[in-house]
């Protein structure tokens, strides 16, 4: 697996899966996933209205992962997660792991080649970038996916800074 860190606008991947940082109740929200649900049209929120009258009424549970027709996005799916709010979960560590790995057990499901991370829970969720990082990369490294490319799209400099430092220390 490579595993990539860029600053950009995950709306805008071009790979097979992109990861929103979803709240559990898959309608849209702020950052990450307003920003996915706002690019990918009404499509997307369609489908999420399905899931939750269907398999998931009463939201999606954090560190659970489902998948999604990507709209109009450039990606082919969307894969949903939610990640822990800080620090309010009992094993937030434990929690972001999930989230992680359960993306990519969804990818492989899938068989997508290429997938784009967020940095999952560190905006609206507040989990801090140097703690959530490090977790990040050694969750995707470890993972034993199939996917070929993990890119992580950081939509800022700090978080472009901490996921270099981790991978540096991580090295």
């Amino acid at each position: 697996m490579r595993i990539e860190l860029v600053r950009g606008d995950i709306t805008t991947q071009d790979v097979d899966a992109v990861v929103n940082a979803a709240n559990s109740g898959l309608l849209g929200g702020g950052g990450v996933d307003g920003a996915i649900h706002a690019a990918a049209g009404p499509e997307l929120l369609e489908a999420c209205r399905r899931l939750r009258a269907s398999t998931f009424p009463d939201g999606l549970p954090t560190g659970k992962a489902v998948a999604t027709d990507a709209g109009r996005l450039p990606a082919r799916w969307v894969i949903h997660t939610v990640g822990p709010i800080y620090p309010r979960a009992a094993d937030p560590a434990s929690d972001l792991a999930s989230a992680y790995r359960q993306s990519l057990r969804v990818a492989d499901e899938l068989g997508a080649g290429s997938v784009a991370f967020p940095s999952i829970s560190t905006g609206a969720y507040a989990y801090p970038l140097t703690e959530a990082a490090p977790i990040a990369l050694r969750t995707v490294a470890t993972s034993g996916s199939s996917v070929e490319l993990v890119r992580f799209v950081l939509f800022g400099g700090a978080a472009l800074d901490a996921f270099r430092r981790a991978e540096r220390d991580l090295s």
